[in-house]
């Protein structure tokens, strides 16, 4: 497991850190709780706390759904984008796979992607550039004033 923290992002270079993760759920809580000591030096305004129930949620997902025939990481990215925060979660898995679902009340799976959408400004799943499938949330105002 490797983590990064970017000390000087810019306009061209706006990556705050990133971490890779091993595809267990032993994962899930480290990601949590190095987003939080990460982001913490940068002051976001916004609720840090719905920022990691979603990663919570995108790297379950991650682990959940990700495949490959070779070993693999989950990797985690997190963007200061003018007054806004990103937050992109990769995976070997397939982009046609990821899709909003709604659970009947008694299904035990299938909430994660509903959560994101009802607490993120916005939220997208793309070809990721490491090949396989990226999961990104928006966070409106993370830095107002700018």
């Amino acid at each position: 497991m490797a983590y990064m923290i970017d000390r000087y992002p810019s306009e061209e270079s706006p990556r705050l850190g990133a971490m890779t993760l091993h595809p267990v759920a032993e994962s899930v809580p480290r990601a949590r709780r190095w987003f939080r000591k990460f982001i913490a030096p940068y002051n976001p305004v916004c609720s840090v706390d719905d920022c990691v129930l979603m990663i919570s949620e995108l790297v379950t997902n991650a682990i959940a759904y990700g495949r490959s025939d070779d070993p693999w990481l989950v990797r985690v990215e997190w963007f200061r984008e003018g007054d806004s925060l990103r937050v992109d979660v990769h995976n070997p898995g397939f982009p046609a796979n990821v899709r909003l679902r709604h659970p009947d009340a008694d299904d035990s799976h299938g909430r994660g992607l509903l959560l994101v959408d009802s607490l993120a400004e916005s939220w997208h799943a793309a070809p990721s550039r490491f090949g396989g499938t990226v999961v990104s949330f928006v966070m409106a105002d993370a830095w107002p004033g700018r």
